[in-house]
């Protein structure tokens, strides 16, 4: 094996790993945002549940419903997006793949 493809291989080799790492990044930016966007959600219910009350009311089920229909829909999307970070948390510590069998380990 020639050193220029060796350092080639080295090269694309790195620039998977960053993309991986950058990839983990969005993921992990896009997972905070959601988590906001939860936090906004489940303040609004306290919110208005706070108003109602004290004006001496219940807080009205059209408002409740849509309001926890909200948070709910962000609670999921948090769990799925929880998944898919992990998923690339995993495939990175994954062990490397063995070469194939007709082609000699790198050493």
């Amino acid at each position: 094996m020639t050193v220029w493809t060796r350092l080639k291989e080295e090269l694309d080799r790195a620039g998977r790993a960053a993309q991986v790492a950058i990839d983990e990044g969005k993921l992990r930016l896009e997972l905070m945002r959601t988590r906001q966007l939860a936090d906004k959600a489940a303040q609004a219910i306290g919110y208005a549940l706070f108003r109602a009350r004290q004006e001496g009311q219940e807080l009205d089920g059209d408002t409740y419903a849509r309001l926890s229909a909200t948070l709910g829909t962000h609670e999921k999307e948090i769990a799925r997006q929880e998944a898919e970070l992990k998923a690339v948390r995993d495939a990175r510590q994954a062990p490397p793949a063995e070469p194939p069998a007709d082609q000699p380990a790198a050493q």
